[in-house]
């Protein structure tokens, strides 16, 4: 299959991406490259996984990959309809999964339009791109945080989610919302996925495996919110792109609309005190810990309820928080050689 991937030096899209090149697949990535965070890790992220070197990317036109003949990739952000309008009408995929997107609770909470910018305007290209070019599905990330801080716990797809807790969430349930409309008006698949606290190697540096697992490795404090009176569905990176995989290809939608949401998590929500016990434990070091109040936008608790997922492709998220935070910080000593 030829496969368009967004966000493809992103966490998740880097490593979506690997995994459908060595299943043997025809992938073009997209990806803005911002400064959101390290633009250094999203470099190497291409080239480790990849094969793109920094050196070679380019705004005008496609790199081809040293290390997958079957790989391209562009710099390019989605809210440049144009071009991407062109991309589709070129490339003819198959499927789409959309992985781009600003990301972060807290970060919304300081640039509001970097989320409009990119989760709204930048998902419209997407859907037309589809609907124009006879996709015959499209995969996007949505996110946790649509459930608010709702104390129904386990988050269940079938739950009313209006009542966002920050401008990031109403942006996911906005993707959401289109997406419906599209299947609907266009009849082709939609599909959106309701990640839960993603970690593992090559992730991102402003969540809290990353940023807590290399503080404690590094000696300096980490800032736990609500004293640690939070709970996280913390879900392995592996198993993301497991259930990402049989999304694409197991799953197929033949309802009147063909639109669906899915859970991804580890279905096991732990405590942060308990979390950071674990992360002390990989890393040998107790953590110094600075305790915060709970932050504008946060919730409490996380927790999914993936019996859906089991239901339409055989699968549950299962690596262990022990397991997959030992992978995570054996990582961070290579990339930073500590």
């Amino acid at each position: 299959m030829k496969i368009l991937i967004t966000g493809s030096a992103g966490f998740i899209g880097a490593h979506v991406t690997a995994r459908l090149l060595e299943m043997g697949h025809t992938v073009v990535g997209i990806d803005s490259i911002n400064d959101y965070y390290d633009v250094d890790l999203k470099l190497n992220r291409l080239q480790s996984l990849g094969g793109i070197l920094a050196s070679e990317i380019s705004e005008l036109d496609f790199v081809q990959s040293h290390k997958y003949d079957r790989y391209r990739f562009i710099r390019l952000n989605t809210q440049q309809r144009e071009r991407i309008a062109e991309i589709f009408s070129s490339e003819r995929f198959d499927v789409v999964c959309h992985l781009a997107s600003q990301s972060g609770v807290r970060y919304s909470v300081e640039n509001p339009y970097a989320y409009i910018d990119n989760n709204i305007n930048g998902f419209i290209p997407i859907l037309e791109g589809c609907r124009h070019n006879g996709v015959g599905k499209l995969v996007y990330a949505s996110s946790s945080s649509v459930y608010g801080d709702s104390d129904i716990v386990p988050f269940s797809e079938e739950f009313c989610v209006t009542r966002p807790a920050s401008l990031y969430a109403a942006t996911k349930k906005a993707n959401e919302l289109m997406a419906y409309s599209y299947s609907s008006l266009y009849q082709f698949q939609t599909v959106g996925l309701r990640f839960f606290t993603v970690y593992g190697p090559w992730g991102r540096p402003d969540m809290a495996p990353f940023l807590f697992s290399r503080s404690t490795i590094e000696g300096r404090p980490i800032k736990v919110f609500n004293n640690g009176d939070l709970y996280r569905d913390f879900t392995y990176i592996d198993d993301i792109v497991e259930g990402i995989v049989r999304i694409l290809f197991d799953y197929t939608n033949e309802e009147e609309v063909p639109y669906s949401v899915f859970n991804i998590g580890n279905h096991t929500p732990v405590k942060l005190t308990d979390f950071i016990k674990c992360i002390e434990q990989a890393c040998g070091k107790s953590a110094i810990v600075q305790n915060e109040p709970m932050q504008l936008g946060d919730v409490h608790t996380t927790y999914a309820d993936v019996s859906k997922l089991i239901n339409a492709v055989g699968f549950a998220p299962n690596t262990s928080l022990t397991d997959g935070i030992g992978r995570l910080v054996d990582w961070l000593r290579w990339y930073y050689k500590m």
